[in-house]
C-alpha cells in the first residue's frame, strides 16, 4: 500500500493534538541543523514516544504496525532486499507472499523511498511500520557475514592449494593478498555486528574453526579450507607488526581495523597449537567511548558509596574478578571522573586500552625490564595524586602500592580473585604485610557479568528442585519469588538473553576487619567482613537481579558456582542433603 501524497508529519501531528506548534518548530529548527528525519528529532527531544509516533503513522496511512521480535521473520524473504538498500531505505522485507511482499519501513511516508524499493523489488508491496530500533537489530541479526566468510575462504583456498606456497614476498598488493583482506575484513564486520568482544581463529584437522564471543558466550563457525589458516595467521602478523617467521612460540601484538565508519582497537595474541596456530583478537570499539560510572549498571547505593571512597585523598581501593569481568571498564569509569585539571593522574598498564587526555600513561614492557614494580617505583617521584596499576601480579608490585596508598596517594588496581573477601586474604598470601594490607587498604569491588534475559521473549520460568535448593541458600526467601527466562525469538538468535549485566560487590575497610588483617587472622577476616553493615555477596545480588526479571536462575547458579567451586565450598555432583552451602551477609539493593 502506497501513500498517494506527500505527507507533511508534523502538521498532522499537530492537528491531532499530539505535539503543539511550538514544539513542532522548535523541532523543525533542530532537523535543519542535524538532517535527520522529524519523527526522529520528535523522539530524541522526547516531544512524542516512538509508541506514538508508530501508533499514529499506522492509523493514518492504515498500515499495520509490527513488533519485529515476535513476527516470524523467515532469512530468505529478508534477503530479497540487498542490505545496502534495506539500511539506506530504513525498510526490511518480513514475508513473502503468493502475491506480494510485506515490508516494514520506519517511515512508510516517505514515498521516495517506497518508489525505490517498488524498483528494487520484484513483487508488490504491502507496507508495514516498525520500529527503527528494532529495524537496525534486524540488520545486524540477518545480514551476518558468514555466507560471505565462507566465499571468501573458498575464493582463497582456490588460488593455492599448499599452504606453504602463501606468502606476501612479492608484495602487499597480489591476489592473494586481496584475496585475504577482503576475508579478514568480513571476519571484523560480523564480529563487529554481532557486537563480539573476542574473535578466536582456531586451525584444526581439517577445518578451521572461527569463534566469536558474543556476552561472555562463543558461537562457532565452521570454515571447512583449513588450509587458508596459515594466510590468516601471517596477514594478521603484518597488520599487527610481529615476526611473520617466528611460529613456534606466542606472540603479542596490537592494531586498529576501520569497520562502518569506527575505529576498532585489536589486541592480536598467537599461539603454536597442534595444528598451526592459533589467534585470538580482542576487540575495542574505540569511537564508542568509554562507559562512565553511571553506565556501568553499578547500583544505586553501591556507586554513591563508591563516589566517597574514590574522592579520598589516600588509600587503595581493588577491582577484582575473573579475565573479562568487567574491572577495567570500572576502572576507566572511575578515572574520567577524577580526570579534572588540578589531578594527575598516572597510570601503568600492560596493555593501555584506551588513551584518555591529560592521564599520564606507560604501557609496560617486560623486553627492556620496563615492568610494574619498575614503573611504579619511578611513578611515585612523578609528584602524582592518583595512581592506576592495571594489575597486582607480583609481591613487589603490591607492596610498593600499598606504601603509595599509606604515603598520600589513591592507588586503583586490580586483582585476580573470586570475590572481596578472598582479595584481601590474596594479598597476605603474596607477602604483603599485614599491618601494611590493614593500613592501606580502604574498599574492595569485586564484579561478574551475567546476561541478561531478552526483553522480547520473556516467559514465566519455575525452578526444579535442585535449582530451588541452591537458591534457598543463598537467600532463604527464593521460593516465593517468580523468576523469567528468554523464550529465544528473532532479537536473541533464539538465545534467550540478549546483553550482560554487571553484578558488584563492595567490601570498605572497619575496624574488626583492620585488626583481624594487622595479626593475619583470615579465618576473623572473613567473619568480620560478612557481618560488615551493607556488604552482599555476588550471589545475592545476582540473585536479587533474578527476582526482578533482569536475569535467569541459571546464570545465577552459574555464578555461584564459579565462585564457590574455586574456593572448595560447593559440588555440584553431590546430591542436595549431603551438600552443606553457607552464604553470609545481608540482602542487597539493587
Amino acid at each position: 500500500m502506497q501513500p498517494k501524497a506527500k505527507i507533511r508529519l508534523g502538521d498532522l501531528l499537530v492537528q491531532n493534538n499530539i505535539i503543539t506548534e511550538e514544539q513542532l518548530m522548535q523541532a523543525l529548527s533542530a532537523q535543519r541543523e542535524s538532517g535527520r528525519k522529524l519523527g526522529a528529532v520528535l523522539v530524541e527531544q522526547k516531544f512524542v514516544s516512538e509508541h506514538e509516533l508508530l501508533t499514529f503513522l499506522s492509523q493514518h496511512l492504515n498500515v499495520p504496525l509490527i513488533n519485529i521480535p515476535e513476527y516470524r521473520v523467515q532469512p530468505e524473504s529478508v534477503k530479497l532486499l540487498p542490505e545496502v538498500q534495506a539500511r539506506r531505505y530504513r525498510a526490511i522485507v518480513l514475508d513473502d507472499k503468493e502475491d506480494h511482499l510485506l515490508v516494514g519501513m520506519s517511515d512508510p511516508a516517505d514515498i521516495n523511498a517506497v518508489d525505490a524499493l517498488s524498483a528494487l523489488l520484484s513483487k508488490p508491496l504491502k507496507l508495514a511500520v516498525v520500529s527503527q530500533a528494532q529495524l537496525f537489530d534486524a540488520y545486524d541479526s540477518f545480514y551476518r557475514r558468514t555466507e560471505e566468510i565462507a566465499s571468501f575462504a573458498q575464493e582463497l583456498a582456490e588460488e593455492y592449494q599448499n599452504e606453504d606456497e602463501f606468502d606476501f614476498t612479492s608484495g602487499l598488493e597480489s591476489e592473494q593478498d586481496t584475496a585475504v583482506a577482503r576475508l579478514l575484513q568480513s571476519i571484523f564486520e560480523d564480529a563487529v555486528q554481532a557486537k563480539a568482544s573476542d574473535i578466536h581463529i582456531e586451525p584444526d584437522e581439517g577445518l578451521l574453526r572461527i569463534r566469536q564471543r558474543v556476552d561472555g558466550v562463543l558461537q562457532e563457525t565452521i570454515i571447512k579450507e583449513k588450509n587458508i589458516a596459515s594466510a590468516l595467521v601471517l596477514r594478521l602478523k603484518l597488520m599487527s607488526g610481529l615476526d611473520i617467521s617466528e611460529k613456534r612460540l606466542p606472540q603479542d601484538g596490537r592494531t586498529q581495523v576501520r569497520i562502518k565508519g569506527h575505529t576498532v582497537d585489536v589486541r592480536l595474541s598467537t599461539m603454536p597449537v597442534q595444528n598451526g596456530e592459533s589467534v585470538v583478537m580482542r576487540l575495542l570499539d574505540q569511537s564508542a567511548g568509554l562507559l562512565t560510572l553511571d553506565q556501568t549498571g553499578m547500583p544505586g547505593p553501591v556507586l554513591r558509596r563508591l563516589r566517597i571512597l574514590l574522592q579520598r585523598p589516600h588509600g587503595m581501593i581493588l577491582v577484582t574478578g575473573p579475565t573479562g569481568s568487567g574491572k577495567t571498564t570500572t576502572l576507566y569509569g572511575a578515572m574520567s571522573e577524577l580526570n579534572k585539571p588540578d589531578t594527575k593522574i598516572i597510570t601503568v598498564e600492560d596493555p593501555v586500552e584506551y588513551r584518555l587526555p591529560r592521564i599520564n600513561q606507560v604501557q609496560i614492557n617486560n623486553k627492556i625490564d620496563l615492568t610494574f614494580s619498575n614503573v611504579l617505583r619511578t611513578t611515585l617521584r612523578q609528584d602524582p595524586d592518583i595512581i592506576m596499576v592495571g594489575e597486582m601480579r607480583d609481591t613487589e608490585t603490591v607492596e610498593i602500592g600499598l606504601r603509595g596508598a599509606l604515603t598520600g596517594h589513591l592507588v586503583l588496581s586490580t586483582l585476580h580473585t573470586n570475590d572481596a573477601i578472598s582479595s584481601a586474604i590474596r594479598l597476605l598470601d603474596m607477602g604483603a604485610p599485614g599491618y601494611l594490607v590493614a593500613s592501606s587498604l580502604r574498599a574492595i569491588i569485586a564484579q561478574r557479568l551475567v546476561r541478561r534475559i531478552c526483553d522480547n521473549c520473556q516467559v514465566e520460568y519455575t525452578p526444579n528442585e535442585e535449582e530451588m535448593f541452591w537458591l534457598k541458600n543463598i537467600d532463604a526467601t527464593a521460593n516465593t519469588a517468580t523468576f523469567k527466562k528468554g523464550a529465544g525469538c528473532q532479537s536473541c538468535n533464539q538465545k534467550g538473553y540478549r546483553g550482560r549485566l554487571g553484578v558488584f560487590e563492595l567490601l570498605e575497610m572497619t575496624e574488626p576487619m583492620m585488626d583481624a588483617l594487622k595479626s593475619s587472622d583470615t579465618v576473623a577476616f572473613s567473619k568480620a567482613a560478612q557481618n560488615s553493615p551493607g556488604y552482599s555477596p555476588l550471589a545475592k545480588v545476582a540473585l536479587s537481579y533474578a527476582k526482578l526479571g533482569f536475569t535467569t536462575v541459571e546464570e545465577v547458579l552459574r555464578l555461584v558456582e564459579m565462585v564457590a567451586d574455586s574456593e572448595g565450598k560447593v559440588d555440584r555432583e553431590l546430591a542436595p542433603e549431603e551438600t552443606e552451602h553457607k552464604e553470609g551477609g545481608v540482602d542487597g539493593s539493587v
